[in-house]
């Protein structure tokens, strides 16, 4: 990430735990004043990054939204989120998923840090799991099908 996003990410975050933000013209026109200019392209793509979710009460970080349960783990949402299919194949397991989902569901299975997984590699739609063993791959697909369910 370029320093001039992450600290217009850090000035945004700022902004809406300073006071309440209704809209992105508002928000635009306060960075404005700090002398960061912004499409309202660039900011709508940096509200989605930043996870800001607009409600009655302004801008919302969704972590600090109210939940009805507890929130999923990141690697549950992400299968959620974005598993379409499991494929496997020997000591290699093949996750389908919508196009651009790979990038992100390969992030969540790495940061999971499971002991199967020797390595990812994520396409646009696809993410390839390398485990050391058909055995080690199984054991994976049985953790992964269980978080789905």
């Amino acid at each position: 990430m370029s320093t001039q996003k992450t600290f217009r990410h850090g000035q945004i975050l700022r902004l809406i735990s300073d006071r309440q933000i209704a809209n992105q013209e508002e928000l635009r026109r306060n960075l404005a004043a700090q002398k960061l200019r912004v499409t309202q392209a660039t900011l709508s793509r940096d509200l989605q990054e930043l996870r800001l979710i607009k409600t009655q009460g302004g801008y919302k970080t969704a972590s600090v939204l109210p939940e009805e349960s507890a929130p999923l783990p990141p690697l549950a949402r992400a299968l959620g989120e974005f598993l379409l299919d499991i494929r496997p194949a020997e000591n290699l397991l093949v996750l389908k998923t919508p196009p651009s989902g790979a990038q992100p569901l390969a992030a969540a299975m790495d940061g999971a840090k499971f002991a199967e997984i020797a390595g990812t590699i994520a396409g646009d739609d696809t993410v390839l799991i390398i485990t050391p063993s058909k055995k080690a791959r199984e054991s994976l697909q049985k953790k992964i099908e269980a978080l789905v369910k």
